[in-house]
């Protein structure tokens, strides 16, 4: 059998300047950050596991710049048990969840490709695109939203000059276009600068818990004032438990981070005898990131809670206050001086600025891996500078959109995380329950309740959540069908790979210094219907009677795919030669195997078909949806596009 590859997605090059050319050469570079010396070449690619945790950690870890004052905001003095929740729900239902999606989307889809594989055809597609929508929401507010909070942090600093008051906006774009800037430099220095500043960061929440833990055992009087705050308030202990449940969708922002840590899971380095099909050493270090990341977070959760409800006065957590959404760094000044919480408010808003970078990372990873494949993104989609670009663009759009107000985007983030956590546990539910694992399902089944509930909640509660979501939503779906309709003709074969029986067929066929092929639909196989098919070809189109003739059948795959490996196989049915394929458009399916006989052989094909009848609109709907349609005219319009020279282009004869 011999492969070779097919024409690949042609493009003309316009004449450009010399500098217009390596700027062109620059973006479409794909290896960013990447060293090119001998010794670096022979390293395994990728980085540790506990670096590509600190990357999705950004996200997750700088929780704790909000999460307290959240929680106390939210709960009260009931607080510390709602975070306790929070963390069962962590530890017990979505650290399994993302275990498990780890291990079945080790390439890092995460839950979206799973979910694909359970519907067919456009109802997968379609759905797909629903949750990269939600997916858009979660990464890209991430990206504005942390970033804003990080310029919150910057104007609230009490060594901050006054002419900084009323430039949130400006200082919030300021910090998206550097996290751009970076992402333009390489992969490389971002995963090391996260390391650095996710340790520092934990760091100083360290000491910052430390001093406060070791102030309330030298003086438990804060302790004895929390209790009977909350034995007066809450006498009951169901009731407790019962409020503690109903606050909790405000505090699921405290499970962000696990969507992003498998998205980055190609990130991490792969072991000696991992392979694409089962990278297990990659799912092995995914598993030791999302357990670690989850262990450390929910220490640093629950401490956390404690000591801000019980050590900041209830009134500053209120809008306006002191505490409102920076608790832990009101403690690290009232009790460790405005020195050492000026240090804590800049590792605070470093972090949250550079958040944005896993949430970047997580785009990144996704969108090549699925809407250039479904044809919904042009083929620079999949390189990662103009990717970039086009991202930050969109989170300038939003940040100017939102005036870089933390509160209006907060809705919108809760909402893109909480769907995707509800529709991964779907996924491992489904998929436990498909592979006969009854109480794996009823587990996971469990869990996705949970989330499905917090979902519900969330979005009752904070309908702006989802009417944002719907935009995204809305412009994914809208701009990927306009680049499928305009790629529709483009020639969307990966590759081609004849078999020695199709190579054989060919050449023997070979006549005149071509090849004469008739298109032929497989439905019906009949001796008399090729006999038919045979005549009517000689007489339309002036064959010689003794014509050496052969017949090419496309069967259609899943006509929603874009495009797709063709593999020929050459058949002899009733005495006729034929080449046989399955592909997802018919048209762009005959002219990729015609360019390839063409190149394999050296001789021109020339392919004839019959006119298909029917409504001219709707042959074409047929086209781009079906992937059948008006055969002839769009077989020659993809060869058109494919090949610019008409010497060198397969003939197309149409009777």
């Amino acid at each position: 059998m011999k492969k070779t590859t097919g024409p690949k997605y042609p493009v003309q090059p316009p004449r450009r300047a010399g500098g217009t050319k390596l700027i062109a050469a620059w973006l479409k570079d794909t290896d960013i950050g990447q060293e090119h010396s001998q010794e670096v070449a022979a390293k395994p690619t990728g980085h540790r596991w506990w670096q590509v945790m600190c990357l999705s950690g950004l996200d997750y870890f700088s929780t704790l710049g909000y999460q307290p004052a959240i929680a106390a905001l939210a709960a009260g003095a009931l607080a510390p048990l709602a975070t306790l929740m929070l963390v069962a729900v962590t530890l017990g239902a979505a650290l399994p969840v993302y275990r498990r999606v780890a291990n079945e989307s080790p390439h890092g889809q995460g839950s979206i490709s799973m979910l694909e594989r359970l519907l067919p055809h456009w109802k997968g597609k379609l759905f797909v695109l629903v949750l990269l929508g939600f997916a858009a929401t979660d990464f890209m507010i991430t990206i504005t939203l942390s970033s804003a909070d990080a310029s919150a942090h910057i104007i609230e600093n009490p060594y901050t000059p006054d002419w900084f008051n009323g430039q949130q906006i400006i200082i919030t774009l300021v910090l998206i276009l550097l996290l751009g800037a970076l992402f333009l430099r390489g992969f490389h220095e971002v995963i090391w600068l996260a390391v650095g500043l996710v340790a520092t960061y934990l760091l100083l929440n360290v000491v910052v818990i430390a001093v406060a833990v070791a102030s309330l055992v030298s003086d438990p009087a804060p302790v004895d004032h929390w209790w009977l705050n909350l034995t007066a308030t809450h006498s009951n202990p169901w009731m407790m438990i019962a409020i503690s449940l109903i606050v909790f969708p405000k505090l699921a922002l405290g499970l962000s981070g696990f969507e992003t840590g498998v998205a980055v899971m190609p990130q991490i380095r792969p072991t000696p005898g991992d392979t694409e099909a089962n990278p297990r050493g990659r799912i092995a270090g995914a598993r030791k990131l999302l357990l670690t990341a989850a262990l450390t977070m929910s220490v640093f959760l629950v401490f956390s809670s404690v000591v801000t409800t019980l050590l900041i006065p209830a009134p500053e957590f209120q809008p306006g206050g002191a505490a409102n959404g920076r608790a832990l760094s009101f403690l690290a000044h009232s009790m460790l001086g405005d020195g050492f919480g000026s240090i804590y408010d800049l590792s605070t808003i470093l972090i949250l600025w550079f958040a944005g970078a896993s949430a970047l990372a997580g785009m990144l990873n996704l969108i090549p891996r699925y809407l250039p494949r479904f044809g919904m993104a042009p083929e620079w989609a999949r390189a990662i500078r103009p990717l970039v670009l086009v991202l930050i663009g969109i989170a300038v759009v939003i940040t100017i959109a939102f005036e870089a107000s933390v509160d209006a985007q907060g809705a919108a983030y809760a909402t893109g995380v909480l769907v995707l956590m509800a529709s991964a546990a779907v996924a491992v539910t489904i998929s436990a329950k498909r592979q006969g694992q009854r109480w794996r399902a009823i587990g996971f089944g469990t869990v996705s309740v949970i989330f499905v509930y917090t979902t519900a909640a969330n979005v009752v509660e904070r309908p702006d959540g989802i009417r944002i979501a719907a935009f995204f939503i809305a412009g994914i779906i809208a701009v990927s069908l306009i680049s499928r309709f305009r790629r529709s003709t483009e020639l969307r074969a990966t590759s081609v790979t004849l078999d020695s029986a199709a190579l054989e067929i060919v050449k023997t066929s070979t006549e005149d210094s071509m090849v004469r092929i008739i298109a032929h639909e497989p439905v019906r196989l009949s001796a008399a219907r090729y006999r038919h098919k045979l005549a009517h070809a000689k007489m339309a189109s002036h064959l010689p009677e003794d014509a050496r003739v052969l017949f090419i059948e496309i069967k259609v795959s899943d006509f929603s795919d874009f495009a797709q490996d063709i593999k020929v196989c050459g058949v002899t049915r009733h005495g006729y030669k034929i080449l046989q394929a399955e592909a997802p458009s018919i048209p762009t399916a005959i002219a990729a195997i015609c360019l390839e006989i063409r190149d394999v052989t050296g001789v021109m094909p020339h392919i004839y078909f019959r006119w298909t009848e029917g409504n001219p609109v709707r042959n074409l709907l047929r086209f781009l949806f079906l992937g059948q349609g008006e055969i002839a005219p769009l077989t020659r319009e993809v060869l058109r596009e494919a090949e610019p020279s008409i010497a060198r282009r397969p003939w197309v004869h149409v009777g």
